[in-house]
């Protein structure tokens, strides 16, 4: 419960009591969690493992949102807004997660107004992640895609105060992602460590310098 965004300001004493509402679930690889336009009555945290959020055009043609990791969480929209999901959420690959059945989220959301309000907090953020990302991509320069790309992954802090995230796909999945090719994407990624924003170490990379990031997301 610790590492979820919308428990952490509870104690533990609390956190551990929301942890027992809790259902766990696991899903192989390959399994649909939600379909879009279907009725949709869970919050779902992400506890091992890996699910993509997805959209399927009138053609077929599926364009991948975002692929939520350990700690993150689906289903806020659907609790808050009453609306159907517009996504499919399918597993990457084996994963394990904690299902709160709506009925049981209200009774929460109500003894503690605290995960309410980290709710809106997490919608906020989403919503300037999908703003960023919606300026980068229309944009000619896949620089930008790729800056806000890197800046929209979770970040783990370590004691020297520098900030990881890692691709959860491979670097041609990414590619195909940000619109442009696998050998494009390596060159911004040197372009980005050869200008000090970044380190790259396999499939992690350091954020060294966010703010020069976030100039180059919105085109600066």
């Amino acid at each position: 419960m610790a590492l979820v965004p919308i428990f952490r300001q509870l104690t533990l004493e609390q956190q551990r009591e929301v942890a027992a509402y809790a259902r766990p679930v696991h899903v192989e690889r390959g399994a649909t969690l939600v379909r879009a336009g279907e009725p949709q009555a869970r919050l779902f945290v992400v506890h091992d493992g890996r699910v993509k959020l997805s959209t399927t055009n009138a053609e077929g043609r599926e364009t991948i949102l975002k692929v939520l990791q350990p700690g993150e969480v689906a289903g806020e929209v659907w609790f808050l807004t009453g609306d159907r999901p517009e996504q499919d959420c399918v597993a990457l690959e084996d994963s394990r997660m904690c299902v709160f059945e709506h009925d049981v989220l209200a009774k929460l959301l109500r003894k503690y107004p605290d995960i309410g309000e980290a709710m809106l907090r997490s919608l906020a953020e989403r919503l300037s992640s999908a703003e960023r990302m919606l300026v980068a991509r229309t944009l000619a320069d896949v620089g930008a895609r790729v800056a806000a790309y890197l800046l929209d992954l979770p970040a783990t802090w370590g004691a020297d105060g520098i900030a990881t995230v890692r691709l959860p796909l491979a670097k041609k999945d990414v590619a195909t992602l940000l619109g442009t090719s696998p050998e494009t994407l390596s060159r911004r990624l040197a372009t980005f460590e050869g200008n000090g924003f970044i380190r790259v170490r396999g499939a992690e990379v350091d954020i060294l310098d966010a703010g020069a990031l976030d100039l180059r997301a919105r085109g600066a």
